[in-house]
């Protein structure tokens, strides 16, 4: 059987598939609804206003908008400066230049003061296949260890929608690893409602529970449904705010007999695994936890779908992992 020929697109094409249901730019329409309640609200980006949809914000509220070109440094710093001055900033670019480039400048502008900047990450993860330069696989685990700031890993457009207001409103600096372009709707089917610093239990599931961030989540409840066809009942439990941590809910949901796995769209290496482990180390809680993440290298330029097979985050991967653990 002959399989279609992936074009270069697909390298950064979306990760819903085929026939999902999708809403276009979520984070990019529900920064300019909330910009025109509140006029504190301004935008700003490094020379990727289109690629981290912020086009959105620009074409509603061009006299909010700021272009600064490809100068990291100089967003921040002026994201800073304007939030001084009781602005609310949105400053986007994609998440290896605003962790690798920008960090000291986001660090001590930014953080040390507690500002309300909120820094918008696009392509975090494996959600492009342009190689480690674009690739922002250990993001979390750079920012995991700035004081003050709080991150969000969204799982779809629902998460993103509910979390920008929120976000707004918080007194310091916010990282969001933005999911862009057309973003699977998901948590609408869950009875599900962001909050900023909780997690939510999704499903309940008397033999697994997944901890899961980002559009991991979207593909455990993928690996949930798949497992129940092999009478395997699974809970999935999404851990939006990675910093800081929902540490009741989550260990309530450890504390249990069942196999215990982390998903993330991050390397294995100061994420998602690494947060729940220390917090079950600090709280006394003895168990294993079964991690399913990015490896801890740099990863292949390639075909998304390729990519997330290759790496172990599809959901057929995921099944057949955690398929094999229970045997």
């Amino acid at each position: 059987m002959s399989t279609a020929k992936l074009k270069t697109s697909a390298m950064i094409a979306s990760f819903a598939d085929p026939g999902q249901r999708t809403a276009p730019a979520p984070f990019g329409h529900a920064l300019a609804r909330l910009a025109a309640a509140d006029d504190r609200i301004v935008g700003l980006s490094a020379d990727l206003t289109k690629y981290t949809d912020m086009h959105i914000f620009r074409d509603a509220h061009p006299e909010r908008f700021f272009q600064m070109g490809m100068a990291e440094q100089l967003l921040f710093g002026a994201a800073a400066g304007m939030a001084e001055t009781g602005l609310v900033p949105f400053a986007s670019t994609y998440s290896v230049f605003a962790a690798r480039r920008a960090y000291d400048f986001i660090c001590l502008d930014i953080a040390e003061p507690a500002l309300n900047v909120n820094i918008v990450g696009g392509l975090p993860g494996l959600t492009t296949g342009y190689g480690p330069s674009h690739q922002a696989t250990e993001d979390m685990a750079i920012f995991r260890g700035m004081p003050n700031l709080t991150i969000v890993d969204p799982c779809d457009a629902i998460d993103l929608e509910q979390a920008v207001p929120q976000l707004a409103a918080a007194p310091g600096p916010t990282y969001l690893r933005l999911l862009r372009g057309n973003v699977p709707v998901v948590l609408d089917e869950y009875d599900y409602e962001f909050r900023l610093g909780k997690a939510a239990v999704l499903r309940s599931g008397a033999d697994v529970v997944l901890i899961s961030s980002g559009l991991m989540t979207m593909r455990a409840l993928q690996a949930a449904e798949a497992l129940a066809a092999h009478r395997i009942d699974v809970a999935v439990v999404h851990t939006p705010t990675i910093k800081p941590f929902d540490e009741e809910t989550v260990l309530r949901e450890l504390d249990t007999p069942r196999l215990a796995v982390t998903l993330e769209n991050h390397t294995v290496v100061g994420g998602l695994f690494e947060t729940v482990a220390s917090t079950m180390v600090r709280r006394g809680l003895s168990r294993q936890v079964l991690p399913i993440a990015l490896p801890d290298r740099f990863l292949d330029a390639g075909a998304l779908p390729t990519l997330h097979e290759r790496y172990g985050l599809a959901t057929a991967a995921i099944v057949s992992r955690i398929l094999e653990e229970l045997r």
